[in-house]
């Protein structure tokens, strides 16, 4: 986000000493006191306005209830505040979902975060969770979307799904659609399918980078999620070949690469970041 010209204050959900993609992690969990106290600093000095509020990882319910009250507190302030809530809760590993969050998250997300936001980006995984339904086909993806919009968000963007891609098994869709009511009152969907190239490895980190490049490119695209989602995947492209270019190198010919070798090479990736070249298209349904 600082890369495409975001100011950005951050505070830490949590405080690791790595991801938790490694064997061991070592830190804090900040619990709703402490965020409390966090914000109640930037309130005293003046400084709590803000354009946007993006949320990811999350492990502790009390806390995401009190990213809640922060988030309509600043709506208060300035009602034009676009809330982006990656409700990070889990994935599916070999067509098998599991929650990689303490269970009690859902109903918090479910009932009191997805209600405030503006932009979602679940998983296929954590869309089902949000809405009680299973996707096996694009239409129902497309129901399910539906749904989460009736829950509150304008856009919802599926980041990625086991659906089967129109280019074949090699491809990953990930589907979006964003729902404006015009002036007169009436209703208008843009939808989009993106296909990418799926990458033989498993990453950690990348919900996160995908939450933040779409804020970032909804900002400057604001009524076209279609060249949204196409910088925004494609800039993604970009990092994971070059990822796994280099993990691939340094684990040396026929081993497999670790997690350290697999980390996100970002800092490397700034100018794909800054201006992706566009190398997946999105189609609109």
């Amino acid at each position: 986000l600082q890369v495409l010209g975001f100011e950005v204050d951050t505070v830490n959900s949590v405080q690791f000493s790595n991801h938790t993609g490694y064997a061991h992690w070592k830190g804090q969990v900040l619990n709703s006191d402490e965020l409390h106290e966090l914000y109640e600093g930037l309130k005293l000095n003046k400084v709590n306005r803000y354009d946007y509020v993006l949320t990811g990882y999350t492990r502790d319910t009390s806390f995401l209830a009190m990213v809640v009250d922060i988030v309509q507190e600043l709506k208060q302030q300035n009602s034009n505040l676009v809330y982006v809530c990656d409700p990070v809760m889990g994935d599916k590993w070999n067509g098998e979902g599991s929650m990689y969050v303490p269970k009690d998250l859902l109903p918090v997300y479910r009932d009191k975060v997805v209600p405030v936001a503006d932009i979602i980006t679940p998983n296929q995984f954590e869309a089902e969770l949000l809405t009680g339904r299973k996707i096996q086909t694009e239409k129902e993806a497309l129901e399910v979307m539906d749904m989460l919009h009736a829950m509150g968000p304008e856009t919802v963007v599926i980041t990625s799904s086991d659906l089967q891609a129109p280019l074949g098994n090699d491809y990953l869709i990930a589907l979006g659609s964003h729902r404006k009511t015009k002036a007169d009152g009436t209703k208008v969907t843009q939808r989009i399918r993106v296909e990418s190239p799926k990458v033989d490895a498993v990453f950690v980190g990348t919900g996160d980078l995908f939450a933040a490049m779409l804020l970032a490119w909804t900002h400057k695209h604001p009524n076209n999620l279609k060249v949204a989602c196409e910088k925004t995947v494609s800039a993604m492209q970009h990092v994971l070949q070059r990822t796994i270019k280099s993990a691939k190198a340094q684990a040396g010919e026929g081993n497999k690469p670790n997690s350290a070798q697999l980390e996100l090479r970002m800092v490397q990736s700034k100018k794909d970041i800054e201006n992706p070249e566009i190398i997946v298209k999105a189609t609109v349904l």
